[in-house]
């Protein structure tokens, strides 16, 4: 019989441990205000609290070995011990102890921060006894009980919500009902029901994000997880009973051939994982996990103007490029000027086959890289310079550099064009803090892109498993990271990965700026960049405009209008643009600047038609970002191909006046709560500043 142990209030959700009988406990969530609509009508186990399989235990019933390695003999040995809370100055820490009959023990840890609406738990896995074991399993996170406002197996109530991300078309959002996931229990309770997915290798953000909501319809409430972890991951829905529970974190061994020998009095920590319950559907509830995420101090403020020269150069930056594109912009309120990728080419035309010796280009810079550098500097903007120093290409000596390049079973892993370090070996730290971090400082780089272009795939050797070496290689990684945050003071750090594979919530809290994608001038720019609200900070989300020289005012306005969803990057034909044009881009860098503090601190409303096809969109987008107390807002409106309305119309969550238009022809009004907008093209763009009346 299920039993409540403890209960905590944190933000508005109300966190309860539950127990039974058998020395189990698990972990419940629901939004305080919806703590009289429980039901007493439910029939469900208590999920456990950890999830974790020793080798040699035993796998669960239910037709599952193979499939998942929950409810195995190792979770069930886990009993509650004791629950230690801790009171911080800004917050509150529960760790709750689990232990097993030979003494090993599972130490859940869940944290909270106060002014967030989301709570982070992690495990603690500590081998306390005599002799070695292998740990193939260990969840970051589980939760169960869902959903405790419809009485029995709740048919026809709840939607399972993921984000499915590929190249050049990150973000979309997928909604299935429970039972087309075939997660309704069966008539005997025989046979588990079980949806297992999740990404192998180092681009965390391929195929899906780390990412699940479950959104009870009937009573618009929504269950939502982030896992923070960019090696490996995995999240499972289980069912068997009327509640449905959800785990996750590393991929396992049957998923992701992970495994982790632990001697006595050894022990391992797992990623954390990002949750959070709340009233209403995945598009307002996600942006609670997205409190969780804090901008840079650079950013607090004022977002800033970047350019990047690679849509300009496409990856043959010069010193006689450079100096153009610098006389053009330097007077544009454009604060940092990024040079991408190719810096250290010679005479091979492809940059891609050419990153890991990192050497400036004698032939492309003559007189040295630091007179393009101060030059950039003298017109007022600061510098910065690309990287993508965890691979190199095959036209370098350090791709025959085997001795300090991953391997799998003993050979090296090789891609189309590139290798990988082995971020783990000193040598490698050492050669990176002196081709990288030296380099940031002889020049005084203050921002660096570092991109990320293939993955390393299952594993790789060096530890007890593949997938342990790639989680221990992500880690060392990660480190590298931070060691050049720690001796390059104030630099700002770029995320990329073929744009944005590496959009999850570890390399995010690393990083203060990430690459949205490498959609640089497609017409689903703004469709992508509307999805990452989902996920990550629009804050911290840059977005490409790429100005080309016969581009319409309307098609320029399209493009400037998609960067008010996040950071703006500018590149392309800069230095042909006509004076039309021009006058243009700049409005848009003023309308910009004036609602950058709603870009960075809001919430999200989506409004428009279903876009099925990315590349070929039809209908209409419309997003609105509301200030955290609603006194201002940000409408933000994109038309694609097909039937149009005459006019779009936003309903507003209050009484507003127009402050600035920025559109080719400035049409909009408003009036009660309702903002309308003509239409009079396709691919044409409008933004609305608001302020309350």
């Amino acid at each position: 019989m299920k039993k409540i142990y403890s209960q905590f209030e944190l933000s508005d959700m109300l966190i309860t441990y539950v127990s039974d009988e058998s020395g189990k406990i698990g972990l419940e969530l629901i939004p305080v205000e919806k703590k009289n609509s429980v039901t007493d009508q439910k029939n469900y186990e208590v999920a456990p609290l950890v999830e974790a399989f020793v080798r040699g235990d035993d796998f669960s019933s239910g037709y599952s070995n193979g499939h998942s390695m929950r409810n195995s003999q190792s979770t069930h040995r886990l009993k509650f011990e004791i629950q230690h809370v801790a009171e911080e100055e800004n917050g509150k820490q529960i760790t709750t102890v689990l232990k097993t009959e030979t003494g090993c023990i599972a130490k859940h840890i869940l944290t909270y921060r106060a002014g967030t609406k989301a709570i982070r738990t992690k495990t603690i896995y500590c081998n306390e006894s005599d002799n070695e074991l292998s740990l193939e399993m260990l969840s970051s996170f589980a939760i169960g009980g869902i959903t405790p406002f419809v009485a029995g197996e709740a048919q026809n109530s709840m939607v399972v919500h993921r984000i499915r991300s590929c190249w050049s078309a990150e973000g979309r959002l997928v909604s299935t009902p429970l039972e087309e996931l075939q997660l309704e229990p069966s008539w005997s309770r025989g046979g588990i029901r079980i949806e297992k997915f999740g990404q192998i290798g180092s681009m965390p953000v391929r195929n899906y994000f780390p990412f699940v909501a479950v959104e009870d319809t009937v009573n618009k409430t929504t269950w939502a997880v982030q896992v923070a972890c960019a090696s490996s991951w995995q999240i499972e829905l289980f069912r068997r009973d009327d509640a449905l529970s959800i785990s996750g974190g590393l991929a396992d061994y049957d998923f992701g051939h992970w495994m982790k020998i632990l001697s006595p009095h050894e022990q391992i920590e797992t990623p954390e994982a990002i949750l959070t319950v709340g009233c209403g559907g995945v598009d307002s509830v996600s942006q609670r996990l997205l409190s969780a995420q804090e901008l840079s101090a650079p950013y607090k403020n004022q977002l800033p103007v970047i350019f990047n020269e690679f849509c300009t150069t496409w990856g043959k930056p010069t010193q006689e490029n450079i100096a153009k594109i610098v006389d053009v912009i330097k007077s544009k309120d454009i604060q940092y000027f990024v040079i991408d990728s190719g810096w250290f080419m010679d005479n091979i035309n492809d940059w891609d086959d050419t990153n890991g010796d990192w050497i400036v280009s004698d032939k492309r810079f003559p007189d040295g890289l630091k007179k393009t550098v101060d030059m950039i500097k003298q017109a007022g903007m600061i510098p910065g310079i690309w990287f993508e120093f965890e691979t190199c290409g095959k036209k370098t000596e350090l791709y025959h550099n085997e001795d300090h390049l991953l391997k799998r079973n003993g050979t090296v892993i090789t891609t189309e064009r590139r290798r990988f370090l082995d971020m783990r070996d000193p040598w490698v730290n050492e050669y990176l803090t002196e081709k990288v971090i030296s380099m940031l400082k002889k020049y005084g780089f203050e921002y660096i892109k570092v991109d990320y272009n293939d993955t390393i795939g299952v594993g790789c050797d060096g530890a007890e498993s593949l997938g342990e070496g790639l989680r221990q290689n992500i880690l060392a990684a990660q480190k590298f990271f931070q060691k050049i945050k720690a001796e390059v003071p104030g630099v700002i750090i770029e995320n990329c990965s073929s744009g944005g594979h590496r959009l999850e919530p570890s390399m995010m809290s690393l990083c203060d700026i990430a690459s949205f994608s490498d959609a640089h001038e497609c017409k689903e720019i703004p469709i992508i960049a509307a999805n990452l609200h989902r996920v990550i900070q629009p804050g911290k989300s840059q977005i490409w405009a790429v100005l080309r020289k016969d581009d319409s005012l309307n098609r320029i306005v399209y493009s400037m209008v998609s960067t008010f969803l996040g950071v703006m990057c500018l590149s392309g034909d800069i230095y042909d643009l006509n004076a039309a044009q021009w006058e243009l881009v700049e409005k848009g860098i003023n309308f910009y600047n004036s609602v950058s503090h709603l870009i960075a601190s809001g919430q999200t409303k989506y409004f428009g038609t279903k876009i099925t096809s990315y590349r070929f969109p039809e209908g209409w987008q419309g997003i609105v970002r509301y200030s955290e107390n609603k006194s201002e807002a940000i409408v933000l409106i994109h038309t694609f191909s097909g039937t149009m309305p005459d006019q779009i119309q936003i309903p507003l969550e209050g009484i507003y006046e127009i402050k600035d238009i920025y559109s080719v022809e400035s049409n909009a009004k408003t009036e009660n709560n309702l903002l309308t907008v003509p239409t009079s093209s396709e691919f044409e763009a409008t933004a609305v500043y608001l302020k309350i009346k």
